[in-house]
């Protein structure tokens, strides 16, 4: 007989309809219209919300006889209150879908209300524990269609969202396979603009997505292959949008990379991402800044256990040093490159100090993202890592 481990069992769900390539943000109308929707409500965030080329789409939408209005008051780690504001307004325009236009927090906070248009209670009673996603009536979600304006969290292809709960202070996943987004339509001529230090964050959350779906164990072929594609389209690509915003090839790749990293990491996330969801929640740094500033010191923690995975990676990279020393060494180049600060301490955020690594391990052990981190952690390990973290 053929022993269980010879034959693995698992249950994969991988992405959406996807629309790649500049000038892709024109075919909004007549995918709004493939879905039903008349009345869309644009979700995005205040910055964007102020560019000139936002309110051409809103005036293309409304061209096409689509009557759209904006939603946009939502911050850098939403928060509950702009998920309930945000279906407020999608009530009062008497909304039948919604068009997602932004980074993480304009497509999570977007992809909420969606949710709870039509749903009661908080959107923390949906928060990815046991079976709350059961309570959902998969009906009840409106269209949505996620158009990506930077390239990094992979939102527009996820099932989840995170939003900080203000009464302790963490983020909260919410998650139903509805809330995956029917449709992306990814331009990258939305990204030229971004300012070089957001490229640079994105983009590295883009690899850290891709790198600890690598090393999260589980059997998850699939994964695994678009982690180490997603990775090499990052190497490539992501210096040179950093040196040359307008290189729309380039855009084009990262953009990829980051839906890759998101669907990759359905086999799993890892420490970097349990230690910087209670770092956001504290003190309201960037995701992408505090993946890019955690990853060398949780690569050291994690060494003893992911060697072989390094080894592959390596090569796959082309890197000129093997293994784990090969990858290091280029993660540590590619953070300078970029100008990511070395440590925490370097990010000079006002709230942030090393005397809240013991809070932020405790936060950490509990975030769902550790489950699949491959190497077990204690609370005293994780606040080593954090405390080095600040230290360098």
């Amino acid at each position: 007989m053929v022993q269980d481990k010879a034959t693995p069992k698992a249950n994969f769900n991988y992405p959406t309809a996807y629309r790649l390539g500049c000038g892709r943000r024109r075919e909004l109308p007549d995918a709004c219209r493939q879905f039903g929707v008349r009345r869309p409500l644009v979700i995005t965030d205040p910055g964007l919300a102020a560019l000139p080329w936002l309110g051409e789409i809103v005036d293309h939408l409304a061209s096409e006889g689509l009557a759209a209005a904006v939603f946009s008051a939502i911050q850098g780690n939403p928060v509950e209150a702009n998920v309930v504001d945000g279906v407020a307004a999608y009530r009062a325009h008497n909304a039948d879908g919604c068009v997602l236009i932004g980074g993480g927090s304009a497509l999570d906070a977007g992809k909420c209300v969606a949710l709870m248009a039509d749903h009661p209670g908080s959107v923390f009673d949906y928060e990815d524990v046991g079976d709350n996603w059961t309570r959902v009536d998969p009906s009840k979600i409106p269209p949505m269609i996620a158009v990506p304006t930077t390239s990094g969290t992979g939102s527009e292809v996820g099932r989840a969202s995170v939003i900080t709960d203000l009464r302790d202070h963490t983020k909260k996943i919410i998650f139903h396979p509805r809330m995956l987004p029917p449709l992306v339509i990814a331009d990258p001529e939305l990204t030229f603009g971004l300012p070089p230090h957001i490229t640079a964050a994105t983009g590295v959350d883009a690899f850290v997505h891709s790198f600890e779906a690598l090393c999260a164990p589980g059997y998850h072929p699939m994964a695994v292959g678009i982690a180490l594609e997603g990775m090499r389209l990052v190497k490539e690509n992501l210096v040179a949008c950093f040196e040359d915003p307008l290189d729309a090839a380039a855009r084009t790749h990262m953009m990829m990379a980051s839906s890759m990293g998101a669907t990759a990491f359905q086999r799993g996330l890892g420490l970097v991402h349990a230690i910087a969801h209670p770092l956001g929640a504290t003190v309201g740094i960037h995701h992408g800044l505090a993946n890019a500033i955690l990853l060398p010191y949780v690569m050291q923690h994690n060494r003893p256990v992911i060697e072989a995975q390094m080894e592959v990676l390596a090569r796959h990279l082309g890197l000129e040093k093997p293994g784990f020393a090969g990858v290091f060494a280029w993660v540590l180049e590619l953070r300078e490159t970029l100008q990511i600060p070395h440590t925490l301490t370097d990010a000079n955020i006002p709230a942030l100090d090393p005397s809240m690594a013991g809070a932020l391990a405790a936060g950490a052990l509990a975030d769902p993202s550790l489950g699949t981190n491959p190497k077990p952690c204690t609370a005293a390990e994780i606040e080593g890592v954090i405390r080095a973290a600040f230290a360098g």
